[in-house]
């Protein structure tokens, strides 16, 4: 498929997710970060042919048949209009140039497929508008479609096709990604093998926002990030949409991934915030719409898990505040493991999971606030009192799931009258206590609007 029938692919496809997730909404919180503008005036990037007539690059009242030659001759604070196709690289080397394509044109700039297309080595330059494709095909020196080497650098309304690395921010700060389309090259395979949408290394103070990006490796990749924000970028066919690495202080704001191997994977690192996204379907070999790996003192809150292996899976991570988010329809809701610790689990709705929680655990979890605990829709909640909160405690993980995870021929007797039994005692009797996961507080109506939003054919 050409790189344009394949963006025409991918915008159907952000057409197809918006709309089937449209009316999935989480229960607003004050402290939420606002939508971006919906009506924001924005180019169309993506209705586009081939571009074929000669390149003319114009600075002012002169012209050039090359970019180089044009961005060299600007003078800070002037732009470089760009009409046609330029198959050269190019490197910005003066301060407050922007570069973009001239109005009621249209350009792209072809790296042949040898290292970066366009580097920008000065700071405060924007590159806006622009068809940036054909990078190297080198993982190991980083081959990417721009290059960033300088900070407060724009790189916005563009798209980057058939690259390695799409954007790479080197170590420089405030960066600002936006509305940027970065489609990979999906003739890479595996996608290991692939480079990442965006890759930022020792970057803070950076902001990626209403990106689409697909076909890569990662979408968005942190090693050493830190005070980046990431809002509204739409995320598919990848390994992992977000990928944290040793990043903290973080924010990731109204995201959605769809169709990866995982959602968001976070990485030994620290004080993330992430808020009010949403992961589906993502179903791949490791399958988590949420991976917490030696996550501490982070905030988990408002986020749509629908249809994944797992909605969130935790491994050996600590003192984490996962509250008011939807785990709808997942084989797992929530699945804790290995040394996972101190997390505050409250307002949550599990609905629908094939199993609510899977706890690997040989400690009990309490899963409530002192008078609030979260939703489950086979719980069977008795509200007595009708103050919206069940007096029967609830095990979503308990003896019977130590029992299976022990003595896997178990397994078959899961839904016998013997294990229900236990079950209900569980729920009743607090003298009955095992390792795993109880909440005493449970809601009996859920926080979240999901029922019209879900396969009616569900009997939840």
């Amino acid at each position: 498929m050409d790189d344009a029938g394949l963006e025409r692919a991918f915008v159907a496809l952000v057409v197809v997710v918006a709309a089937a997730l449209a009316g999935v909404t989480v229960a607003p919180t004050s402290s939420a970060a606002p939508t971006p503008d919906a009506d924001a005036e924005r180019p169309d990037g993506f209705a586009f042919d081939p571009v074929t007539e000669s390149g003319v690059a114009t600075v002012g009242d002169e012209s050039f048949d090359s970019v180089q030659r044009a961005v060299d001759a600007a003078e800070p604070g002037e732009t470089v209009y760009l009409r046609g196709r330029f198959d050269e690289r190019v490197v910005v080397n003066t301060t407050g140039v922007t570069v973009t394509t001239a109005p009621d044109a249209r350009a792209v700039i072809d790296g042949g497929q040898e290292g970066d297309v366009l580097t920008v080595a000065a700071a405060n330059v924007t590159v806006r508008d622009l068809w940036i494709r054909n990078s190297g095909m080198d993982t190991s020196t980083n081959d990417a479609g721009v290059w960033i080497d300088a900070p407060n650098v724009t790189v916005a309304d563009s798209r980057l096709t058939e690259i390695t690395f799409g954007v790479w921010v080197d170590g420089v700060d405030d960066a600002a990604l936006r509305n940027n389309t970065i489609v990979g090259r999906e003739s890479v395979t595996p996608r290991s093998y692939r480079g990442n949408g965006i890759q930022l290394w020792k970057t803070t103070g950076t902001l990626v926002e209403d990106n689409r990006i697909t076909d890569a490796r990662d979408g968005i990749y942190y090693s050493w990030a830190s005070n980046v924000t990431a809002r509204g970028n739409t995320l598919w066919d990848l390994r992992y949409g977000v990928h944290y690495m040793y990043s903290h202080r973080n924010r990731l704001v109204n995201n959605t991934a769809v169709d990866n191997d995982v959602g968001y994977a976070l990485m030994l690192s620290e004080e993330i915030e992430v808020v009010n996204n949403t992961a589906a379907n993502n179903t791949g070999t490791s399958g988590h719409g949420l991976l917490l790996k030696r996550i501490d003192y982070s905030m988990i809150r408002g986020n749509t898990l629908v249809d994944n292996q797992r909605g969130i899976y935790s491994l050996n991570s600590a003192d984490n505040e996962i509250t008011d988010n939807l785990l709808l329809g997942n084989q797992i809701g929530f699945h804790l493991t290995a040394g996972t610790s101190g997390e505050r689990v409250v307002g949550n709705s599990f609905v629908g999971n094939r199993r609510h929680v899977q706890a690997v655990t040989s400690d009990t979890h309490v899963w409530n606030g002192s008078e609030r605990g979260n939703y489950w829709s086979d719980a069977g909640a008795a509200d007595l009192d009708d103050d919206g909160v069940s007096e029967l405690r609830y095990r979503p993980a308990g003896l019977v799931e130590k029992l299976v995870r022990e003595n896997p021929a178990a397994a078959v007797f899961t839904n016998s009258p013997a294990f229900e039994a236990i079950r209900r005692a569980e729920r009743t009797l607090p003298i009955v206590d095992a390792p795993g996961v109880v909440d005493y507080h449970p809601l009996e109506r859920s926080p979240h609007d999901w029922r019209d939003h879900y396969a009616r054919d569900r009997d939840d």
